[in-house]
């Protein structure tokens, strides 16, 4: 009987472990990477993966036989039953497989995956007692019959049928039981609509298997309600109405709950003065979200405090600041970062947008699926690919909310990268592409569009950022200091990204002489774009009567900006105009001798004075300050506070350095302004010395 071949079967299964799993350190035999098209000679990262590249170039270089991919694969149900399933939940599936034209020939499978992110059982034939066992037959198969359906699981989440004795004939029918036995078998832990269960066909048995082109779905339905997220505008002028987003959302944070009650909500001052007391009544309709405006507020900073009764469960929450000031500098908040079901995430891209601007009240947004990764490939897929940027080109609404067509440059040898477009659409350039599988190579693409690039999960898990590729500083004047895989800024952060490679973090970059703003986006999988580090599986935990809520990982994206339009970003992420958090909306304002984070200022002789000014989500405890590779100062708050301001000062600034604030929360949320850089250069790229080092 033959078997699949090994180089087929990786793709599918490297994307179990590899995403979440960390790395390890060994060195690999790797060629110099002018091999690569690198412009100079340059070892890969201890954490590269070349042979996952390899791997992938092989399963594109594969001939498929017209049989591959055959056949149609069904969801059987009762009346009545749509197949969904609360989240996180057990249930049974029955599918039937109807034979293609050409059959499968003895030595071909079938093979049925679920998917592998988020709890779903893996379909299992070995342990009838626990969650996944399947039943596998054909259907009015005789008992003299000389067909032998071996099913075998592969690796987590897989399934394959192996065909002997005789070829599968067309219109012949397996059937497949998931969740056979009591245990029956578990859904996805988040709520999301067309979950797919994954059917393919390799139909003459040489180890090449293709996707059915239609595999069946079913709905994912949120589970009872457990967070209450209360959203303010972060900045307004007086007499502007600012707006107050409530969500009502699950466990995982996930959405559409139909409830129904009252939100009591009351807004008060940092001074102690209260504001108005209003109320928003939920019905099962609203799916659990509502965004309201408010009248004017006077000046000073706000925080809204709610709590709704529901089924004898009672709800609260406190909001972020907001500051209503004439002369604050508008404030928007983005995640730029995000993958939905299209590769290795949950929920739909239209759900996806839909999360990030009625339930997280995002400003701005970025869908970056995988170029190369998951369950089917967009870079092999045009219509994939176009699909994704028309739904993003369909959710932009300049002045309300801006989305940017994006997608990750998924490089297993030199770090991944998020590629983001200001205009309608962009060519995918693919990370396995020989023309651009390296840094320069990209950015030479991309030079002279309205494009940015930038590194993310650069120090370590899954796979670190090759910084021996200067930043185009153009196309890369920032980075992601903060995902869900944890704070790549530096070895003393909180919250370390997993499998951390010293000598590799951003700030071993800055030490280099690259010029980099900071921001933070999500790289969530959860489907759910500025609140990942609401969920328990990126470490949020619940406070209680002991004990206080402490956030998880994630990321969001700061950025000072007037308007709300894709030129004003791009201008103002080019800027460096930026900061970064691990999630909370916290407001930092901060200028060194007067000039705003991200910007140049020459060298002094004398003392230089560093003003923030602090709007906390939750109190915040401590503040450093870190000036050319070194926390100078730390602050501990004996008492800590919501909203502060203090006064660095910084003696003889040289040539060459940089200058940062990094801030905690009580709760764990993490805040970096983006660094000043001292330099005699007013403005302009960029330019590294040779041999420069600090």
């Amino acid at each position: 009987m033959q078997r699949p071949h090994n180089h087929q079967l990786l793709p599918l299964l490297l994307i179990t472990g590899a995403l979440f799993a960390a790395c390890g350190d060994e060195a690999l035999e790797q060629p110099a990477s002018e091999e690569l098209g690198a412009p100079t000679a340059r070892a890969f990262p201890p954490t590269a993966r070349p042979d996952t590249v390899e791997h992938f170039r092989a399963d594109m270089a594969a001939v498929r036989h017209t049989s591959d991919g055959g056949g149609r694969a069904e969801l059987v149900l009762s009346d009545g039953d749509d197949g969904s399933v609360m989240a996180g939940a057990r249930r049974r599936w029955t599918f039937h497989f109807t034979v293609g034209p050409e059959g499968i020939s003895d030595g071909g499978a079938l093979y049925f995956q679920t998917s592998p992110f988020w709890g779903w059982s893996t379909p299992q034939v070995i342990r009838p007692r626990e969650p996944g066992f399947t039943d596998v037959e054909l259907i009015n198969k005789g008992s003299d019959d000389a067909l032998l359906l071996e099913p075998q699981t592969l690796g987590p989440n897989l399934l394959a049928i192996l065909c002997s004795g005789r070829a599968l004939r067309e219109g012949e029918v397996i059937e497949l039981v998931f969740g056979a036995n009591e245990a029956l078998a578990r859904a996805d832990r988040h709520a999301e609509e067309g979950a797919t269960f994954w059917f393919a066909v390799d139909g003459d048995g040489d180890g090449v298997r293709e996707l059915l082109e239609d595999c069946p779905k079913v709905n994912v339905y949120a589970g009872p309600p457990s967070l209450l997220v209360l959203t303010l505008t972060s900045t307004v002028r007086p007499q502007e109405r600012p707006r107050l987003t409530a969500a009502i959302l699950d466990v995982t944070a996930s959405t559409g709950l139909e409830i129904e009650g009252a939100l009591n909500l009351q807004l008060m001052s940092s001074t102690g003065i209260e504001g108005p007391t209003l109320t928003i009544n939920f019905e099962p309709e609203d799916s659990g979200r509502k965004t309201i405006e408010l009248e004017p507020l006077p000046k000073g900073v706000w925080r809204a405090s709610g709590a709704i009764t529901l089924d004898e469960i009672e709800l609260s929450s406190i909001s972020n600041p907001l500051l209503c000031d004439a002369e604050a500098r508008r404030v928007r908040w983005g995640d730029l970062h995000g993958h939905s079901q299209l590769t290795d995430g949950t929920g739909t891209p239209d759900d996806f947008y839909t999360y990030a601007r009625e339930v997280a009240m995002l400003d701005f947004c970025a869908l970056t699926d995988h170029d190369h990764w998951g369950m089917r490939f967009v870079d092999a897929h045009e219509e994939v690919w176009q699909g994704l940027q028309n739904t993003t080109n369909a959710h932009n609404a300049p002045g309300e909310f801006v989305t940017l067509v994006g997608y990750e440059w998924t490089s297993w040898i030199h770090g991944h990268r998020h590629v983001l477009s200001f205009n309608d659409s962009i060519p995918m350039l693919s990370s396995i592409d020989e023309e651009t599988d390296d840094p320069a190579e990209l950015w030479a693409a991309l030079r002279g569009t309205d494009s940015l690039t930038m590194a993310h999960h650069s120090a370590g898990g899954p796979i670190a950022t090759n910084w021996d590729f200067p930043p185009d500083p153009v196309l890369e004047p920032l980075t992601e200091v903060m995902s869900v895989h944890g704070s790549s800024e530096a070895m003393d952060s909180p919250s370390l990204i997993y499998s951390p490679l010293k000598g590799n973090f951003v700030r071993d970059a800055l030490d280099k002489g690259y010029e980099l703003g900071f921001i933070a986006s999500g790289d969530g999988h959860d489907g759910h774009p500025g609140l990942p580090h609401l969920s328990p599986f990126y470490s949020y935990r619940a406070g209680n009567g002991s004990s206080s809520a402490r956030v998880g990982t994630g990321g969001l994206a700061a950025v000072y900006c007037e308007e709300l339009t894709r030129p004003a970003l791009l201008k103002e992420l080019r800027a460096r105009s930026t900061y970064a958090t691990s999630g909370p909306r916290i407001l930092l304002s901060a200028a060194l001798e007067e000039r705003p984070m991200g910007s140049h200022l020459k060298p002094t002789r004398g003392d230089a004075a560093l003003s923030l000014r602090l709007h906390g989500q939750a109190p915040i405890e401590e503040i450093e300050l870190i000036r050319s590779g070194a926390i100078v100062t730390r602050i501990k708050l004996q008492e800590p506070t919501l909203d502060l301001e203090h006064v660095f000062r910084l003696s003889a600034l040289e040539e060459g350095e940089y200058v940062y604030l990094r801030i905690k929360q009580v709760d764990g949320g993490l805040a970096w302004s983006s660094p000043w850089f001292i330099t005699e250069r007013e403005s302009g790229p960029w330019r590294l010395s040779p041999g420069k080092e600090r």
